[in-house]
Formats: C-alpha cells, structure tokens, sequence
C-alpha cells in the first residue's frame, strides 16, 4: 500500500490518495478546495480510483466531489448521518466566504463495520461521530484515517451543528484508542501521529484539558 498525502486549499484540508500497488487500484479521501490537481496523479501514475470517500460531509472535505466524479464516473461513499449536512456544503462554504460547486449525492451510503476495498487492500468502517453526526474513519493496514475527529495534540471542534464534544470524546476512546498504538494516524488536517503518541500526551484524552482545533471561524 501506498499514501499520497496532499495538503490543499486555504483552510489547509489533508486530502489521501490510497494505492494499492498490487492492482494500481486507489481510492481518494477528502478531496476538498483545490484537489483538481491530484487528479495529475492518477493520470502520471496509471492508477484506476476505485471511489471518492468522504470522512464527513463539511465543505472543506467534500467540494472537490463533483470534479472527481465527473473526471472518473466512481462513486462517492458517505455515512449516511452526514448525507443531509453534504447536500448543503455550497451553502455552508458561502457563510464563511467560499464558493464551491454543489457536491454530487453520496452513490453509497456508509455504515458502521462496513468494508472500502482498494485491490488486495481492505479498510473497515468506523463511525466516529462528535465533530459531525456522520463522522466516519477508515481502519486497516495499520494505519486510520480520521478525518477531523482526532488530531495531533487536538481533536475536532464539535460547536457547529450537530457536533458533540462529549459523543466526540466517547468516540475516540472506543473506536480509536482500541486500536494499536503503533498504529499510523492520518487527520483531516494537520500532521500525522500515533495511536500511542495521542493516548500518552494529547491533553483530551490525558485529562489535561485543551483548545479543540478550530479550522475555520464560525
């Protein structure tokens, strides 16, 4: 397996382009603001995109939607909870002064234990609401992408609708800290961590205390 890890846009979105090296079969996390040039990726390395997989239905992780289905004709993959909040991203981006193309309806909606398979590769579904009632990160060869539920050194805010700061907590302790600490920690923004790394020292969950990320002003 492969990570291509791409920080884009204003609001500094991690978008991920999974390969699985076996089938050059890959999927794509995130594509929000300015993802059109990941697509150069694909063509340069022959890859063939198995899905558009959204780890929540805000704007800054779904409004490249519409460009990649349009370029490739795959599907995009939501939980079902945050298909309603996805419908309203365009709307959603404007109060905080983006423009962006209405995303496309979710092709496949998402549940918990749910499975994305990339080629040989297969990721199970965890629902980790909190930061929105859709939160969803994906888990398997030793590595999780968690959207903006967890965060190196920070967890997602949850003062927008539907978030939660208390099912957010609840969420991380018992779909994520279960997981091995060696395992490779992959946010919505900001650096890469661990498992170990957050359990030992993000102040959320040592009981310490601390300012949730905020990405962008509400």
């Amino acid at each position: 397996m492969k990570i291509h890890s791409f920080t884009i846009g204003p609001l500094e979105t991690n978008a991920y382009l999974v390969v699985d090296e076996g089938s050059r079969q890959a999927v794509l996390i995130d594509p929000g603001l300015e993802s059109e040039g990941i697509y150069d990726v694909i063509i340069e390395e022959r890859l063939e995109l198995s899905a558009i997989v959204n780890t929540h239905g805000h704007f800054d992780h779904v409004c490249g939607n519409a460009f990649f289905r349009a370029k490739t004709g795959k599907p995009v993959l939501l939980h079902r909870e945050d298909a309603p909040m996805m419908s309203q991203a365009a709307a959603q981006a404007m109060a905080f002064g983006f423009q962006v193309p209405t995303p496309p309806p979710p092709d496949r909606l998402l549940n918990e234990g749910d499975e994305v398979v990339i080629g040989e590769t297969r990721f199970q579904v965890l629902h980790t609401p909190g930061h929105t009632p859709g939160g969803i990160s994906l888990y398997g060869e030793g590595v999780a992408f968690v959207g903006d539920a967890l965060f190196a050194g920070s967890i997602g805010r949850t003062d927008m609708p539907g978030g939660s700061h208390e099912i957010l907590l609840a969420s991380i302790r018992s779909k994520l800290l279960v997981l091995p600490d060696e395992t490779a920690v992959y946010p919505g923004h900001g650096s890469s961590t661990t498992i170990g790394e957050e359990r030992l020292h993000n102040p959320f969950l040592t009981g310490r205390g601390g300012t949730p990320l905020l990405l962008f002003d509400a």
